[in-house]
């Protein structure tokens, strides 16, 4: 197995090290139709401040950034950043909207899911709410992996198991940069799109609220997500947001 489509295609704003894809929503759902089956076995990276700046301080996550066929510009500095360097189609695209608005289109393209990551708990309701609000769409697997590293013969049978599914799409909810090792360590092994999208499966099981549409439009959904959760994302807001101004805006970089 190895990448058939041409990277170069793909219009790219690098910053801090980062090739960010310089996109916007409909052009990466016109991308998806047109090369989904030429998709399956690699990765799209869903990047924001935090995985930027983590990435520029390690060679090693860095490289798994730019490993898949793209990182999408999931924070709304970076579409900024794009605009100022003169990607002027650049904007937002998030994790959560792309993988709805795939949902959105599946029953009618006859895509097949398959749904990695969060808990047992969180991927039932998950598998409730898609079903009822896409009568017919097509869940081929879903599976919580614990909450430590997996043995080698673990991975092998959910490498077995995807691979017998055979989905279009293999949603990885681990978190960053947790599911941005994991699939550039299964890049190829598996079938499937596999794309990384942190807290998505809790926004569309409804276990988390996404910010009103004019708070997304206006970059300040972090806000939002810092008052639901204030102790977990307090540390990783204040230490990456101000790296990134310092390296972007002070720097230069």
């Amino acid at each position: 197995m190895g990448r058939v489509l041409d990277k170069t295609k793909i219009p790219i704003c690098t910053i801090l090290g980062v090739n960010i894809a310089a996109i916007n929503i409909d052009w990466l759902l016109s991308f998806t139709k047109q090369n989904i089956k030429l998709l399956s076995g690699d990765y799209m990276c869903v990047s924001n401040v935090h995985t930027i700046v983590t990435a520029y301080e390690n060679d090693t996550y860095r490289a798994i950034q730019n490993g898949g066929i793209m990182a999408i510009p999931d924070g709304g500095p970076l579409s900024s950043v794009g605009h100022k360097r003169g990607f002027k189609e650049m904007s937002r695209t998030t994790g959560p909207s792309y993988m709805e608005e795939i949902m959105k289109i599946s029953v009618k393209n006859g895509y097949k899911h398959f749904f990695y990551g969060s808990t047992q708990g969180t991927l039932d309701k998950l598998k409730n709410v898609l079903e009822k609000e896409y009568p017919d769409i097509q869940i081929v697997g879903m599976y919580d992996p614990p909450f430590r590293t997996m043995t080698d013969e673990e991975d092998k049978e959910i490498i077995e198991k995807i691979n017998k599914a055979a989905p279009d799409f293999l949603w990885v909810g681990l978190g960053a940069p947790k599911q941005e090792k994991w699939m550039a360590a299964h890049q190829w092994k598996v079938k499937g799109f596999m794309v990384g999208v942190g807290a998505g499966f809790d926004y569309l099981a409804g276990n988390i609220k996404r910010a009103p549409q004019w708070m997304q439009k206006v970059n300040l959904e972090w806000a939002y997500r810092l008052k639901q959760e204030p102790l977990r994302l307090i540390n990783r807001y204040w230490h990456t947001n101000t790296r990134f101004i310092w390296y972007v805006y002070i720097r230069r970089k």
